[in-house]
């Protein structure tokens, strides 16, 4: 049983930290552009949502309740970034109160589809012999440390470049998104969806 949660912890956090799913990386990124290490539980809510989201989607891909097209999560998934992006550019100071619950909502769709886009890969990871419900909820966990440790390095890097190096918290937000706005393009106008 700790061999088989040590497996989904770790598939979970390099699910997360590894560099071929970028995409996962980038999103954390925007949601966590707008913010400082003193807003570290409203960005934890955040986070947690995401997972929240990734873990319902997840499931219900590998139970077979929701079967969408891979091709239409491959192109949703940038979508989301693309908008999140936007949203970061037309609103760089951190979200307020008035618009917590909007942005709340927002990130469990997000989640909903990231997690959708990787339940077929996931179920040729649970081996016959392991519950594949625990091994979701180990895998989410592991989701939760890597987006954690992403979260504490964009905060490392908003600290630096704002206070040592002077960049306005407005022009990090909208150059950083910009950025990655700029990465997503492509990946939605050549989508295989489209071919």
């Amino acid at each position: 049983m700790l061999e088989s949660f040590l497996k989904f912890l770790e598939l979970g956090l390099y699910h997360i930290v590894s560099f071929s799913s970028y995409d996962h990386i980038l999103f954390v990124v925007l949601l966590t552009l707008p913010y400082v290490f003193k807003d570290w539980k409203r960005l934890l809510i955040l986070i947690s949502v995401f997972t929240l989201g990734h873990t319902l989607s997840l499931l219900l891909g590998v139970f077979g309740i929701v079967n969408l097209n891979v091709n239409v999560t491959e192109w949703l998934i940038p979508m989301t970034l693309f908008f999140a992006a936007l949203f970061n550019i037309f609103s760089p100071r951190k979200p307020t109160d008035n618009r917590s619950y909007l942005m709340l909502g927002i990130v469990m769709f997000f989640g909903l589809i990231h997690g959708l886009g990787f339940a077929n890969a996931f179920q040729t990871m649970v081996s016959a012999n392991e519950n594949t419900f625990l091994s979701v909820i180990e895998f989410a966990v592991g989701i939760e440390i890597g987006q954690l440790i992403i979260v504490f390095c964009v905060l490392f890097l908003s600290f630096i470049f704002q206070n040592i190096f002077r960049f306005s918290t407005r022009d990090w937000v909208m150059v950083s998104s910009a950025v990655i706005l700029g990465l997503m393009l492509p990946l939605i106008i050549q989508s295989p969806l489209f071919s």
